[in-house]
């Protein structure tokens, strides 16, 4: 049996479909039970348990072969992380509960960046875990292609898309989420003993302006980008609703300057088999 959290989005869904495809066990952990109707009616077993509920985590994940974690994301975290901190308590808690046969730990790029920003919720995931004595995996996946879920409309619309990525040739690891979850799957196949870091990126990496082309040949018509200037970033940000910006612009500061970056060091670096036109071509067809 392998439990898969996050199976209503894009990663765990992706992953949950191989498997079963696979005709493996699968147990769907959703909050709510209608969402696991659909999982339910292709056979998985399906659990309840919200990320923040210790007692139904740790039931959700026991008796199982393996495990598949996902972070609820957080894009406007406490100064002090302590609202993160708290639900990875609970994914600490629940692991060393329910003691898995292993896990699959969906990380990312820049979780070992010095510097505090966003991705540092995923940093101290890693360090919440580290020692618990069990086979764990932390996937260190590169920046999502399907970010640019946000620019689809308007680049229909006006053919123009805002870019805090800059400048706008610059390429920065990337990878396609439907990827992610093929190797999660694999991940979970595996037999390791300990921790272990597996890096993700696609074959090729992407900039702004091939996002602007790939989003141009998947609706015919021309799509041109432009940098937002980083002195209205907070602004803009405050604008949507956010009360810290400060970790989110300081993640698009690390990839824009390079130190969250893929280093090297790491022997266990993986490479993706979806490109960025297939990628968009396949975004624009779901928005």
């Amino acid at each position: 049996m392998y439990a898969i959290t996050a199976i209503t989005g894009r990663v765990g869904g992706a992953l949950a479909n191989r498997l079963l495809e696979q005709g493996l066990p699968v147990r769907a952990i959703v909050r709510d039970e209608a969402k696991g109707a659909p999982w339910a009616a292709r056979g998985a077993q399906v659990a309840l348990a919200d990320a923040d509920d210790a007692d139904a985590l740790t039931a959700a994940l026991s008796g199982t072969e393996g495990v598949f974690l996902l972070l609820p994301p957080n894009f406007d975290p406490a100064e002090d992380f302590s609202d993160v901190k708290a639900r990875i308590a609970v994914f600490r808690e629940a692991l060393l509960r329910a003691r898995p046969g292993k896990a699959v730990v969906l990380s990312t790029i820049g979780a070992d960046a010095a510097e505090p920003n966003l991705l540092t919720a995923l940093h101290l995931l890693e360090e919440a875990l580290d020692d618990i004595d069990l086979p764990i995996t932390f996937l260190r996946a590169a920046w999502f292609i399907e970010n640019a879920q946000w620019d689809v409309a308007a680049a229909r619309e006006n053919g123009l898309i805002a870019s805090y990525l800059q400048p706008l040739d610059r390429k920065i690891a990337m990878i396609a989420t439907d990827d992610v979850g093929r190797v999660a799957a694999h991940l979970l196949l595996e037999d390791w003993a300990g921790h272990r870091v597996v890096e993700l990126e696609a074959a090729q990496r992407v900039s702004p302006q091939d996002i602007a082309a790939a989003l141009a040949k998947a609706l015919g018509h021309e799509v041109r980008v432009q940098a937002v200037p980083k002195a209205e970033w907070e602004t803009i940000f405050r604008g949507e609703g956010m009360g810290n910006p400060q970790p989110r612009m300081r993640m698009i500061d690390g990839f824009n300057e390079g130190w969250i970056d893929f280093t090297g060091a790491n022997p266990d670096h993986r490479k993706g088999r979806i490109g960025i036109d297939d990628a968009m071509a396949a975004l624009v067809s779901r928005i």
